[in-house]
């Protein structure tokens, strides 16, 4: 099926059913809410089916008959439990991206978490911090089945709630970006990088002229359960202002997003708020990255919130925003031209010396090192890297990440925060992540205080390059 014919099926101005998350909520949800801040939750992981569009419905894995599954809201420093039934065959894990836990519960085989057996029970219980918009998902391998792992719809917000509400807001809207139907291939049109024109300092003199072997793509795209033009617009009104939590719960890419004739205040990455809030046109978002942004309604028609690339917002990436009594074809034009930039929400470099304690990763691909699939090797060699990352508790590191490969990755680090210090050849302070882009053949340092005994997974947060080696344990002396 051809992306443009999709489109048709979909209908960019069809009526549909209503978006999950979309509903209209102040930042802290009003007493009376169903969307409360609650200690106790129950995901049932089983199969679902996904109606992208009237005549394209998928089944997959999702939590409690949907996908995303349901948004868990709870309170900054309040324990909860989290109750994870397990209805399939196989064992799994559910992972509490962004959150600073014990290794036990953050849902990672690799940290030593336990799995949930298949057709079994597993509680997690945690004190959820910090605040902010972080997200749950599945941490399970796929290695050559498309149908584990995050290729399933096994993702869903998280939100906690601190002690100091950030604004008020006309409308506030939860929307994760996803592909679907994904396939092998190894004529993969890399489109990660809006602008590839940044410093590469460590592109390698000489090419790597060896074929390709196979990496994962998708022709298929929605915003949260609904394809472009499948689902209820969001309605909003002139003058208002509105809050949207953006989350790439992709398996795949890097993605970007643009509202014609509007601007994203952004004011927080990852769920923790930056120094500096700046307005852009375009967002960059890599698997796993949040992005909180508000929206100042001043432009009234009717638009595509959507990727600027036409192959993947024609596959179905976007979404209808309809300001009221406007009734007409929604519209796009490209947006202006822009790279991003993190350190557009940063501050100045700080002048002090940074941690004395420094570690260095070195990425490379190695085509078809695992078969007929690229291998991804940190150092030289591919997970687990048995005691080469030792952490002493209470140091602060300085993580210079050296990109070798022809990929924009996106990198977390499980059960920390880190600051960034340099990215894209410039210093900057104050930005606080949990996943990070470095460019291609690019290189960015980040600085995190060893804080978190246990095992700690270091991975990128695309699912075949974590599968096939990119991926390290940090160990605590």
């Amino acid at each position: 099926m051809q992306r443009r014919d999709f489109l048709k099926i979909a209908g960019v101005a069809a009526a549909g059913s209503t978006l999950v998350g979309q509903q209209t909520q102040s930042f802290l949800a009003p007493t009376g809410s169903q969307d409360v801040a609650k200690t106790d939750f129950t995901l049932q992981i089983g199969p679902v089916t996904v109606e992208l569009a009237p005549n394209r419905i998928l089944s997959t894995i999702g939590y409690n008959g949907t996908s995303p599954g349901p948004r868990l809201r709870m309170k900054e420093g309040i324990p909860v439990t989290v109750n994870v039934v397990n209805d399939t065959d196989v064992p799994e894990f559910v992972h509490f991206h962004g959150l600073l836990i014990p290794s036990d519960v953050d849902g990672s085989e690799e940290e030593g978490t336990p799995p949930v057996p298949p057709h079994g029970k597993r509680s997690y219980r945690f004190t959820p911090t910090p605040a902010g918009t972080r997200w749950y998902h599945t941490h399970t391998m796929s290695m050559d089945d498309l149908h584990r792992g995050s290729y399933t719809g096994m993702f869903g917000f998280l939100i906690i709630e601190g002690a100091n509400n950030p604004g008020n807001y006309d409308q506030e809207h939860y929307l994760a970006l996803r592909d679907w139907e994904p396939y092998f291939t190894n004529q993969f049109m890399d489109n990660d990088d809006l602008d590839a024109s940044g410093p590469q300092p460590e592109k390698p003199a000489v090419k790597d002229t060896r074929p390709m072997g196979m990496e994962v793509a998708s022709d298929i795209f929605s915003i949260n359960d609904k394809a472009l033009g499948a689902g209820e617009p969001i309605r909003v009104d002139r003058g208002q202002r509105v809050m949207f939590h953006f989350l790439n719960a992709s398996a795949i890419e890097n993605r970007h997003l643009a509202l014609p004739g509007h601007k994203f205040n952004v004011i927080a990455l990852d769920g923790n708020p930056v120094p500096t809030p700046a307005a852009v046109d375009v967002l960059m978002l890599g698997p796993g990255e949040r992005i909180d942004a508000w929206v100042e309604m001043n432009q009234p028609g009717v638009w595509i919130m959507g990727a600027p690339e036409d192959m993947v917002r024609e596959g179905g990436l976007g979404i209808v925003i309809e300001y009221a009594n406007q009734r007409r074809t929604p519209q796009w034009t490209p947006p202006p031209k822009s790279s991003w930039d993190y350190t557009l929400f940063g501050k100045p470099p700080s002048t002090q010396a940074g941690p004395a304690e420094k570690l260095d990763m070195i990425f490379e691909k190695v085509p078809r090192g695992a078969g007929k699939f690229n291998q991804f090797t940190v150092n030289g060699k591919p997970y687990p890297h048995e005691q080469e990352f030792v952490l002493k508790q209470g140091t602060r590191y300085r993580l210079t990440f050296h990109n070798r490969t022809d990929d924009a990755h996106p990198l977390h680090l499980h059960r920390h925060q880190f600051e960034i210090a340099e990215i894209y050849g410039k210093a900057t302070s104050g930005i606080i992540k949990d996943t990070v882009v470095v460019p291609t053949y690019g290189r960015a340092s980040v600085d995190f205080t060893a804080d978190q005994p246990g095992l700690t997974l270091f991975h990128c947060h695309i699912q075949s390059h974590m599968d096939y080696g990119f991926k390290a344990l940090l160990r605590y002396s």
